[in-house]
């Protein structure tokens, strides 16, 4: 029976992961390596690590966690997790192994889903992004393009005139309105509603992006409304509220309060997969410390 069982080794589950270490609680951190931020060509953003490789970050993390005798890292797939009688927590493996927490935190990330454009997964995560907080600083000044529709492609298109002053919105097929129109001339937007027929460039590079009607756009960068949905149902398998934010942000998010409990007693959860802010390594790690200081707090306590 250990203190912890944290379900996902990004940097949320990391972060919490070293929380409990040195709070001396016996953790087992599930590793199943889908971490989201894998495909991008680095870190924007988070302090210390600012522009280095994801990889870089995700290797130190684990050679810190492994200083601890408290803490454990396992790689394998969750089956089921379940809240006993008693109130601790059993989780079962893909392969069978049964493991026994007190407390149970959820940090498996989140799954990401983009237009399904012709060659715009071989070019994301790098040209092709969904955060300009994380990318926007690495594609300024490049003629860029927004793939969004409505009030999200313009607050997307009107919130990267910071990074480029060369902005074309993509609306692949659909209509803006006269008011949105106005509001991206005012801005010095450019836009076309043309549907798209894929991306082009050499390798993973982008270059163009092509319409259906066989003409290019010339750009180099691409903001992409990207939304996040929950990679399971596991946190409402045990009782978590799981809710759907609003239109701009996207993201399908485990109900947590300020401390990151789901208010299911053990229960907590951090990262992407909690997040009530746009997604970002450094609000991850945030969260993630939070939580599992939240958790110690709760073991010590016997609740």
């Amino acid at each position: 029976m250990r203190d912890c069982l944290v379900i996902g080794a990004g940097a949320a589950g990391l972060s919490a992961g070293l929380t409990l270490a040195r709070a001396r609680r016996t953790t087992l951190i599930v590793d199943f390596g889908r971490q989201s931020n894998l495909a991008a060509s680095s870190i924007g953003g988070l302090l210390g690590y600012d522009g280095r490789p994801p990889a870089e970050y995700y290797a130190a993390a684990r050679a810190e966690l492994a200083a601890y005798p408290s803490v454990e890292l396992a790689r394998g797939e969750i089956r089921q997790a379940s809240r006993q009688e008693d109130g601790t927590y059993e989780v079962t493996f893909a392969d069978g192994r049964l493991e026994y927490a007190r407390t149970l935190l959820l940090a498996p990330g989140m799954d990401y889903r983009y237009p399904q454009v012709p060659g715009l997964a071989e070019r994301w995560g790098g040209d092709v992004f969904h955060c300009p907080f994380c990318h926007g600083w690495e594609v300024r000044d490049r003629p860029t393009a927004v793939l969004a529709a409505g009030a999200v492609g313009l607050h997307g298109a009107m919130n990267l005139r910071a990074y480029t002053p060369d902005i074309t919105l993509l609306t692949n097929g659909s209509e803006l309105s006269d008011v949105q129109q106005a509001q991206l001339a005012a801005g010095g937007v450019k836009w076309d509603e043309r549907p798209l027929a894929g991306l082009a460039g050499e390798g993973s590079r982008l270059s163009a992006v092509t319409f259906t009607d066989g003409t290019d756009l010339a750009v180099s960068a691409m903001l992409v409304k990207a939304f996040l949905y929950q990679r399971s149902t596991m946190a409402q398998d045990l009782g978590a509220t799981v809710t759907m934010s609003d239109e701009h942000l996207g993201v399908e998010s485990i109900v947590v309060d300020r401390l990151f409990r789901t208010g299911v007693p053990g229960l907590f959860a951090a990262g992407d997969a909690a997040t009530s802010v746009p997604p970002s390594m450094a609000a991850a790690v945030a969260s993630g410390y939070l939580a599992g200081a939240t958790a110690a707090v709760q073991i010590a306590a016997g609740y």
